[in-house]
């Protein structure tokens, strides 16, 4: 998709704040009717129903009735959607919108061609019931049959519009590139390239901790708590804009320049999981130091550097280029002899035992990765058979 954005009029903002309303309102009706269900009862009703329900609707509530029909009905179809995804096994349940946190609508249809640019730098779009509101163009705009209008957690709103972007195209020199991602180093290259997701500079890092003390001593639904809230969201969003800006540029200078990339096959969400508690058998209703503490620092450094969206935005734009290896042993082979023993990696330093090779450790694991020299438990050795045993017919 294609995102700018949008500078709205104070009336205008809280024209759009009414349109999220009623589409978080219709949405959380058609999630009511579908938790009712129940085996003795029959089917939940469609997105037919619905629509015949949300027109008697209309004409009984005037504040329903206020908002734009397509906002609402456009609800109902994404609604819909999202429950065949989820019966098809590709998406999780349809859950609750809340306020603050899922503010957006979408616009399908005839209304959603009319969108212009007015200069190099500004254009405009005709929101239903709303007017014409600016954004900035900070690319080509394309043609879209449907766009989305959302306000994220700081009070910017965006626009989106719905267009498949291209591939980028294979450099066609036969390059083989790999990458290892880690929480030191977010990315290392088989090249020798180290890159670093930007995050919070000092300064910034020591404006949120004080932030979050304050937001501690605060008391709970005052406007002093809200507006500490606000000021950390502030931070929290800047880190996010620059890890996502980090990617965007990454992902297509490496679509650019490499015909393969290869990165590790990890997964993330099992990763970031939080530790088990360790009950204490001495003490009943007690429990042992599991380094939870610890584990959470792990879990923040790996979603600081952008594991997944790394990895997300490279299929998208080198489709079909894109493979995954096993992590197992990466960082404790050589590149250049093939020994493995944990030995070999000191924090960010590789040595080999075997033939002294010296290189960073990321580097070392993505020369491998890129070699696809992912060992398996039994470290690849080959099985001893007796020279006593007769050869065996292969059928």
């Amino acid at each position: 998709m294609s995102r700018y954005r949008m500078y709205p009029a104070p009336t205008q903002t809280a024209g759009l704040l009414a349109h999220c309303r009623h589409a978080r309102y219709v949405w959380n009706l058609a999630v009511e009717q579908s938790a009712m269900w129940t085996r003795d009862k029959g089917s939940t009703p469609g997105f037919h129903e619905q629509s015949r329900q949300l027109t008697e609707a209309r004409a009984a509530f005037d504040w329903l009735r206020a908002g734009s029909q397509t906002v609402q009905q456009q609800a109902l179809r994404d609604f819909d959607q999202a429950r065949r995804n989820y019966f098809a096994g590709s998406h999780g349940r349809p859950t609750w919108r809340r306020a603050g946190r899922h503010e957006g609508f979408r616009v399908v249809g005839p209304q959603a061609g009319r969108v212009e640019q007015l200069s190099r730098k500004w254009g405009r779009v005709l929101i239903p019931k709303v007017g014409w509101v600016r954004f900035k163009l900070s690319r080509a705009l394309p043609a879209a049959r449907s766009y989305r209008v959302a306000r994220d957690s700081v009070g910017r709103w965006h626009i989106a519009l719905a267009v498949v972007p291209d591939p980028i195209p294979a450099p066609g020199n036969g390059s083989v590139v790999g990458v290892d991602r880690g929480v030191t180093v977010s990315a290392a290259l088989s090249t020798g390239e180290l890159l670093n997701c930007p995050r919070l500079s000092e300064s910034e890092q020591r404006q949120l901790t004080h932030l979050q003390r304050r937001l501690a001593r605060a008391q709970p639904g005052s406007n002093r708590r809200q507006r500490v809230k606000a000021a950390i969201a502030k931070l929290h969003a800047r880190a996010a804009a620059r890890r996502k800006d980090w990617v965007e540029k990454t992902t297509t200078d490496l679509a650019r320049r490499f015909d393969v990339i290869r990165v590790e096959d990890l997964r993330i969400a099992h990763m970031t999981r939080r530790p088990k508690p360790k009950p204490d058998p001495a003490r009943p209703g007690g429990y042992l130091p599991n380094r939870r503490r610890a584990k959470a620092g792990l879990n923040r450094g790996i979603r600081s550097n952008g594991w997944g969206l790394l990895v997300q935005r490279l299929e998208h734009k080198a489709a079909g280029r894109v493979e995954r290896v096993s992590p197992a042993y990466t960082s404790q082979t050589c590149s250049r002899c093939g020994h493995c023993a944990p030995a070999n990696r000191e924090n960010q330093a590789f040595r080999c035992r075997a033939c002294g090779h010296s290189d960073h450790a990321d580097v070392n694991a993505a020369i491998n990765i890129a070699a696809g020299r992912a060992v398996s438990a039994r470290r690849d050795k080959p099985v001893r058979v007796s020279l006593k045993r007769e050869p065996q017919l292969t059928t």
